[in-house]
């Protein structure tokens, strides 16, 4: 049995990060690792910092790692931490919903990579033996305060996970309309007063184009009532939520990726999912529900062949981190892991 307390321990704090929930997605990803053996690819869709990569091919000798992520600065950073692993690890620089495209060679790797070549090749033979996606912003970027992540403090309102395209935060406030930044934050951030701090910010952006988060977080204490203030967090949690959920199409991305990852798996391949807001984790939980149905018509007396369902449901719900994970890692509190496992073939 492996020793999954052997290698990302060793150097999770080392880059600004510690993954969520390292252990239970190395036990989850483990059974596809282990039933392709040599021919053992994992994607990491939403690379980051690298920490669950590293501890997976510091783990499992033999496996190899496709890194995605759309972030320059963070995958330059996890090619420099993974680059003791050599050709086990390749990078593309690209959205997650780009997997279809990356496994079928219609993309090049990452400046920094090595030929992909022989890895796709492994994939396209047998198919993916696991998949990872930890979802939303990561702590580096919330970290890296001129990026407009954090609310705590002034910065350009940016937000985009990659900088050098898309429409910004700023774009948003200065151009949507009333009702498409109340649809927003009502729909995005779950934000009870999206009408009212809509009025607040058409308002305010006659007077000037807003630039900074610190104007926009002085806006939302403002536009909120002091009851709703005292509770339920920082008045500006929701609305940031909401704007980079609409800045990066996050969940867009999350729609078109749940498809393609499932179908690149190779029986007894495995999808994880880690989601830290409702509607990610509904947009999941919707997708694998439907995939593990069988499709012999309702009112039958029995399974047509050809009919059974060729995924299974591997976590019973959403699985939470333990009240002594978050203790470490205070960001995994929000949380919700939901892992499928294909078990027959087309």
């Amino acid at each position: 049995m492996p020793d999954y307390k052997s290698a990302g321990d060793r150097k999770s704090g080392e880059f600004g990060h510690v993954p969520v929930l390292l252990h239970r997605v190395t036990e989850l990803l483990e059974p596809g690792i282990l039933a392709l053996g040599g021919n053992a690819v994992v994607v990491d869709g939403t690379l980051g910092a690298g920490g669950h990569t590293e501890h997976l091919l510091a783990t499992y000798p033999d496996l190899c790692v496709i890194g995605l992520d759309r972030d320059d600065n963070a995958l330059r950073d996890a090619e420099q931490r993974l680059a003791p692993f050599g050709d086990r690890f390749v990078g593309f620089r690209v959205r997650f919903d780009a997997l279809a495209d990356v496994l079928a060679g219609q993309v090049a790797p990452s400046a920094g990579a090595t030929d992909a070549s022989e890895i796709l090749a492994r994939v396209a033979e047998r198919g993916l033996a696991g998949a990872l996606f930890d979802l939303g912003v990561s702590s580096m970027q919330l970290d890296q305060v001129n990026r407009g992540f954090a609310y705590r403090v002034d910065a350009p309102l940016d937000m985009r996970m990659d900088a050098t395209q898309g429409i910004t935060a700023a774009d948003i406030l200065n151009t949507y309309s009333h009702g498409d930044i109340a649809r927003i934050l009502s729909t995005y951030g779950d934000e009870r007063f999206a009408g009212r701090i809509a009025s607040a910010i058409v308002r305010e952006r006659e007077v000037s184009p807003f630039t900074t988060s610190g104007r926009l977080v002085e806006l939302l204490y403002d536009a909120i009532p002091a009851a709703s203030r005292r509770t339920g967090g920082h008045p500006a949690k929701r609305t940031f939520q909401a704007l980079r959920v609409e800045v990066n199409r996050e969940l867009e991305a999350l729609e078109n990726v749940l498809p393609m990852t499932c179908e690149a798996l190779a029986v007894s391949g495995r999808a994880v999912f880690m989601s830290y807001q409702s509607l990610e984790d509904r947009i999941v939980k919707k997708d694998f529900a439907q995939r593990i149905k069988s499709t012999t018509p309702p009112g039958l007396p029995m399974e047509l062949p050809g009919h059974e369902p060729r995924f299974a449901l591997i976590t019973r719900g959403a699985e939470k981190a333990s009240a002594s994970e978050i203790e470490d890692n205070p960001r995994a509190a929000p949380v919700r892991v939901r892992c499928i496992e294909r078990i027959r073939p087309d």
